[in-house]
């Protein structure tokens, strides 16, 4: 397999086998020297730097990138420092009632299903999640617990724990169907699977930017469809999220009519500038491909994996799959295994009893063989 990007771009790929790209990606060259000029910009010269007009459209560059990335247009992209941040503004937007449910899956990440959990805490609307075997759910039981009461089915569109990748069409049809909404965490999967929110009908989708996005922490950004910008009112609302952001009275609540209006504050801008950079160059090198590349490097690990006789506990259905590779040894402390690969350069991550491998487009062929040959010196 050829390199798909040149190391340059991805320093820390030369010193280290690095496949925990569903943990911490590294981040793209171009968007760390993006954010250090910023910042040492506004460091040494403060609001010369950062004046009102500059500070009031420091996001659209963002808008604009995560708006192509999803096939989109900038006025659906709203910029925040995390999906937790905003994903908790918007289930206290949605807010569903006592007699409402919202769905999700026993496996989420925590804080995909947390926000949803404080608002029923106060309104009584019920959580139901699909439980998993092995932390892997059918999709049929997920679908089964949509319903005429439910508000929103609320989804990794990839799972950290074991990558399972959902039907992101199959959910929004059972959804709509209901009446309900379609939310959509993809910080496991944009950058890395292509997502076109046009076919799939997609209501919200959110992504942070320190993992597959290839940039640093502290920015995220969310997908709100045109048909919720204008009925929804944010959870957290600021100066920012009015239509004129430098209209600075207190005595009224002016909202943007975009998706803007769930932008609620300032921020580390220098963040939101280095992930449009980084997600900038991800669309330069194509999606379509950074998905065929993991997907081949995901191929590669799993026979080396078999070939050690390591169960994969990742599915393996190509509906289903993604570029997450998890894989255990009976008897084998999987936490101790992963210390001792990162003593040896080779990043992976430990998730319950298995090794999480992900591999992303700054990874290649050697080192996945790097990997398994440490693997043949720690498993003896």
């Amino acid at each position: 397999m050829p390199p798909l990007v040149d190391a340059g771009d991805f320093p820390g790929s030369k010193h280290a086998a690095y496949l925990d790209a569903a943990n911490i990606g590294l981040m793209y060259q171009g968007a760390h020297r993006a954010i250090l000029e910023w910042q040492s910009d506004v460091a040494d010269n403060g609001s010369l730097a950062l004046p009102e007009t500059v500070e009031g459209s420091a996001l659209e560059g963002l808008h604009r990138s995560a708006a192509s990335l999803l096939n989109a247009q900038p006025d659906d992209i709203a910029v925040g420092s995390s999906v937790t941040e905003l994903l908790g503004s918007l289930a206290w937007a949605v807010a569903p009632g006592a007699d409402s449910n919202v769905v999700g899956t026993a496996p989420s990440f925590p804080s995909t299903i947390n926000p949803w959990q404080r608002v029923a805490a106060h309104t009584g609307c019920e959580i139901r999640l699909a439980e998993g075997e092995g932390d892997i759910v059918r999709l049929d039981d997920v679908l089964e617990l949509i319903d005429d009461d439910t508000a929103v089915v609320c989804i990794s569109h990839v799972e950290y724990g074991r990558g399972q990748r959902f039907d992101l069409q199959s959910l929004a049809t059972a959804a709509h169907d209901q009446g309900a909404l379609l939310v959509v965490d993809a910080t496991q999967s944009a950058g890395a699977v292509p997502i076109d929110v046009q076919p799939d009908s997609l209501d919200v989708v959110l992504a942070s930017g320190y993992k597959w996005l290839c940039g640093p922490f502290g920015a995220a950004v969310m997908y709100l469809a045109p048909h919720l910008q204008a009925k929804l009112e944010p959870g957290l609302v600021g100066f920012r999220s009015h239509e004129d952001m430098w209209d600075l009275q207190t005595d009224r609540l002016d909202y943007a009519r975009s998706a803007r209006r769930f932008e609620c504050s300032t921020m580390a801008y220098g963040c939101a500038i280095g992930l449009s950079r980084s997600i900038e160059f991800l669309l330069e090198v194509g999606v379509d491909r950074i998905y065929e590349h993991n997907e081949q490097l995901a191929d590669l690990l799993i026979e080396g994996l078999r070939d050690r006789d390591l169960e994969i506990t990742s599915p393996l259905a190509d509906a289903e799959r993604s570029a997450i590779v998890t894989a255990r040894k009976p008897g084998v402390d999987s936490a101790h295994t992963a210390d001792r690969l990162r003593a040896a350069r080779v990043v992976a991550s430990s998730r319950g009893d298995s090794i999480r491998f992900s591999p992303h487009l700054y990874t290649v062929e050697e080192d996945v063989d790097r990997t398994l040959a440490c693997l043949d010196e720690v498993l003896v």
